[in-house]
């Protein structure tokens, strides 16, 4: 998720945890450091790392960096990553099993101006629409909102503009940009740009979409899957604890991220992880539930729009056996 980059730049590497078992488990966030990662640091702050008996050592990529390729090396044993991009690697042979939901409503929404006449997918027939790239959670997110207005792509204008969103749906020159909900809306909203969100429709298909989720190798759950459990256990232990607590979860966050002592950026994370909050559980309030229909869903939409290689089985790409037992 390209947007988490937007508060940070690179942070010093956190400690480890205490644990006492085996090898430390690397999980890999993605980016740079960002308040929404707050669980992962809470759950290593907070000790519940330590009194699941793990090792967990916290690594942040960078823009630059591929999003499996620590994975694929070996440098990592979990990564944060969206479903969608878990299923799309597995279509390219990387053996990568999704183990926990970390988003249950998917973050991405097209972001258009308060008095914009775009109030609902088929409207954006003829529309000028703005995304990074075609690629990732906004690209995929916007091929959704078409499909479920019975658009294709050759139905609007889709510009590619980078991470440009705000310039661009500024300077008139787009009709709406794809962005995070719960992190490009509010930095529209601190400009003084209101903004409205078209977001999918649980109830017209659009949400066929699995966002942000903790993937690991098929061979790494084989050889390590108590410590995986323990760690599942021990971060969805820290995405509960950041809910109920979200003040002091930004007040953990500043070991990892940079320049989080300032008030203003406080006030943006809380913001930010205020934003966040309602996507981590499901209607249920649920954390960290996988949902197979909503998998399948996925797997015949991404390989109807040629996102996929090839078809792929969506029960093959999750496994639920890691998550806490009830």
């Amino acid at each position: 998720m390209a947007a988490v980059a937007a508060l940070t730049s690179c942070a010093e590497e956190p400690g480890k945890s205490g644990g006492k078992s085996g090898d430390a488990i690397t999980v890999g966030l993605t980016y740079t450091p960002n308040i929404q990662f707050a669980p992962f640091y809470v759950a290593q702050e907070k000790g519940f790392y330590k009194s699941a008996g793990i090792e967990v050592n916290i690594r942040h990529h960078g823009a630059a960096e591929d999003l499996f390729g620590a994975l694929k090396r070996g440098k990592e044993d979990v990564v944060y990553a969206g479903g969608d991009e878990i299923l799309q690697a597995r279509a390219k042979n990387l053996p990568i099993v999704d183990i926990a939901t970390v988003y249950h409503k998917y973050p991405v929404a097209l972001l258009v101006p308060e008095d914009s006449d775009i109030k609902k997918p088929a409207d954006l027939k003829g529309k000028t629409l703005g995304t990074p790239g075609p690629y990732g959670e906004t690209y995929f997110g916007l091929l959704a909102l078409l499909k479920e207005g019975g658009l294709t792509p050759k139905d609007a204008k889709v510009k590619y503009i980078g991470f440009t969103q705000q310039a661009a749906l500024k300077g008139d020159r787009v009709d709406g940009v794809m962005g995070y909900t719960n992190n490009d809306a509010i930095a529209f909203k601190e400009s003084g740009t209101p903004v409205r969100a078209l977001n999918l429709s649980s109830e017209g298909g659009g949400q066929a979409l699995v966002g942000p989720s903790l993937g690991a190798k098929q061979a790494t759950l084989d050889k390590r899957g108590d410590d995986v459990r323990k760690f599942v256990d021990a971060s969805l232990r820290g995405m509960q604890y950041t809910i109920d607590h979200p003040q002091e979860a930004v007040k953990l966050s500043q070991k990892y991220i940079p320049g989080l002592r300032d008030k203003g950026r406080q006030e943006n994370a809380l913001a930010v992880l205020m934003a966040t909050r309602p996507l981590m559980r499901n209607d249920n309030g649920e954390l960290g539930y996988i949902d197979p229909q909503v998998w399948d869903k996925m797997a015949d939409f991404m390989y109807g729009q040629g996102l996929l290689d090839e078809q792929i089985q969506a029960e093959e790409a999750y496994d639920a056996e890691y998550l806490p037992k009830s």
